[in-house]
């Protein structure tokens, strides 16, 4: 089926344009949102996504319609690649039919990739002089809140559950076991039923990946 993706970027705007475009294109559907493709959270855009079936084609005027970010355009092919459905961008003339128009998309993500890369030199150069100016301070620590320790303790007194804790302090999990590590909070035993588990040690924590539930001790052996 042949699908299209209309975007303008306020209500005000005419869409009227591309809508032709998608009936010349022979576009059977069409999505429609008025509202800033700064990111993927638009009504249409994600009812589009859901609606699209393998063996399905996605045509668009330009690549600028789908994303105004290069990362979340290429996320976006993604998704129709791993799901069968094909591109086609009128402006840019790219058909992902096409040997041609899958090598044009490699080209984007080689330059997204060199994009990135270059701003992360660039960060590690300023970095650079600001420490040898004496300015560069690192970053900001983490505070220890009141969210984290209530969650922490409660975990560590055994009245909630690994996985609800580190959802309730707010942090990731590697950041969770580092401040607990710091404030002392330990839990000596037996590991929580998890997507992982945790050895508890007196010298220390361990986290393991499991994909199954078993039973951990501390080196104490209870």
């Amino acid at each position: 089926m042949r699908v299209g993706y209309v975007r303008v970027s306020t209500a005000e705007q005419n869409p009227a344009r591309q809508v032709e475009l998608m009936k010349s294109l022979g576009v059977e559907k069409v999505f429609l949102d008025k509202i800033s493709g700064k990111n993927t959270d638009r009504p249409q855009f994600n009812e589009m996504l859901s609606f699209l079936r393998d063996g399905d084609t996605l045509y668009v005027e330009s690549f600028s319609r789908l994303s105004r970010s290069t990362k979340d355009l290429l996320n976006t092919v993604g998704v129709l690649s791993a799901r069968g459905v094909q591109l086609v961008s009128d402006k840019e003339k790219v058909d992902t039919n096409t040997p041609q128009g899958r090598f044009m998309l490699t080209v984007f993500a080689a330059l997204s990739e060199l994009e990135r890369e270059t701003i992360l030199e660039r960060q590690r150069e300023g970095i650079e002089i600001a420490k040898a100016e004496g300015k560069y301070k690192g970053r900001k620590p983490i505070a220890v809140t009141d969210r984290f320790l209530g969650a922490a303790r409660s975990w560590q007194e055994g009245s909630l559950p690994l996985k609800d804790a580190i959802e309730q302090s707010g942090l990731s999990e590697s950041t969770f076991f580092r401040k607990c590590k710091q404030q002392g909070i330990r839990r000596v035993g037996v590991c929580e039923k998890a997507d992982f588990s945790i050895v508890y040690g007196r010298d220390g924590i361990r986290v393991s990946r499991l994909r199954s539930e078993r039973t951990c001790r501390g080196k104490d052996g209870r």
